[in-house]
């Protein structure tokens, strides 16, 4: 004879709840908090949201009235060409040293396999941060008031936004590997650094190149910025023509830098998709 199983009893069912007490007060009272704040954000910033939307509105009349037709001539002339060529050279060396120099400090500043957790740990924990810290504006700023106007100063800035940028993307990335190579080289013998170039780098090399070839993009769109605040390139071109309210040569300089900036994303997607098909 087949043994009969039972029928649960209507109490020993499971109720279903469209939500669950207490994640649910927790999530709706964060977002009611969220949306408060928002909103005492908005009136105590005096932000007419009617007055906002309107200027959207007029937005395009400005930029028929002011910044069309762009002057095309202006960013074909040699001169500004040769910005073009410096704001990529800023870009490529304030990336690339910035890279060199992220790795070491990426290196301590990762707890997992820190050569000193005492010392180095929170040396470059504390200079990765602190590149992170100031943004890219003011240390150019600061390199300009040290090292005048020109290419040093915008390199010098942008060298210094990379390694807070690459750094803390490299101390992630070497805090999430298997620690078993590591352990194993540890159990042999080996000194910090070579636990670093023989268990570390070779799970973390594709990655770090993907993240090098993002911060030279990340690099280039800065470079234009840097630039307008004493750098050299093509900010400096933008800076004189804002000052001098020749809108046609602007609105022709921001067409260029936004096709730079398209040209910049392609080959960086391009180089990313090149290192993923190789893993």
């Amino acid at each position: 004879m087949t043994e009969q199983i039972p029928a649960p009893r209507t109490s020993e069912l499971p109720k279903w709840s469209r939500y669950k007490y207490p994640e649910s007060l927790i999530k709706h009272g964060t977002l009611l908090i969220v949306l408060l704040f928002l909103g005492y954000s908005l009136h105590f910033l005096n932000v007419d949201i009617g007055l906002l939307i309107g200027a959207l509105g007029r937005f395009a009349g400005v930029v028929s009235d002011r910044y069309y037709p762009p002057d095309l001539e202006y960013v074909l002339d040699r001169g500004y060409l040769e910005a073009i060529l410096d704001t990529l050279q800023m870009s490529f060396l304030g990336g690339f040293a910035g890279v060199l120099l992220a790795i070491p400090l990426a290196w301590f500043s990762a707890w997992n396999v820190s050569p000193n957790r005492r010392i180095l740990f929170p040396v470059g924990r504390l200079g990765v941060i602190s590149c992170r810290a100031i943004h890219e504006t003011i240390w150019t700023i600061l390199f300009v008031s040290v090292l005048g106007f020109g290419m040093l100063a915008g390199v010098s800035a942008l060298t210094m936004f990379c390694i807070g940028f690459a750094g803390k993307l490299f101390s992630d990335e070497i805090e999430a590997i298997e620690m078993g190579p590591v352990e194993a080289m540890r159990a042999a013998g080996a000194n910090p650094f070579q636990v670093f170039i023989f268990a570390v780098v070779p799970q973390v090399r594709v990655a770090f190149t993907g993240i090098a070839i993002y911060t030279w993009d990340v690099a280039f769109r800065a470079a234009t910025v840097v630039g307008f605040f004493g750098g050299g390139g093509m900010g400096w071109y933008l800076k004189r023509n804002v000052q001098q309210l020749e809108n046609l040569r602007v609105a022709a300089i921001i067409l260029s830098i936004i096709a730079m900036v398209l040209v910049a994303e392609f080959i960086s997607g391009w180089l990313r998709a090149a290192v993923n098909r190789a893993k």
